[in-house]
């Protein structure tokens, strides 16, 4: 009736790669939300420079790349929009 330690880390052990692997689910999901969250703001950033830009005849089709796009670099993502439509 001793302490048995090969249970004790056993368990030890258990937590530890239950936390791990925890970890691993939670940082992807972390990572998607973040970019939903920054795709939408893209797209409301899109919005606004097309309603602003639509007097001086700026306008930028807005999808999911662009929102993404401009999620992801803001407002020199908008800058580069702007750029490639008058280049292509």
């Amino acid at each position: 009736m001793g302490i048995d330690f090969g249970v004790i880390l056993a368990y030890g052990i258990g937590l530890i790669l239950l936390y791990l692997i925890g970890m691993l689910l939670v940082i992807p999901i972390k990572m998607i939300i973040r970019l939903v969250i920054n795709g939408v703001l893209g797209g409301i950033l899109l919005l606004i420079v097309n309603l602003i830009g639509g007097f001086i005849g700026i306008n930028i089709t807005i999808n999911p790349l662009t929102a993404i796009l401009t999620g992801f670099l803001g407002i020199p993502g908008v800058i580069l929009l702007i750029i490639l439509q008058y280049i292509l």
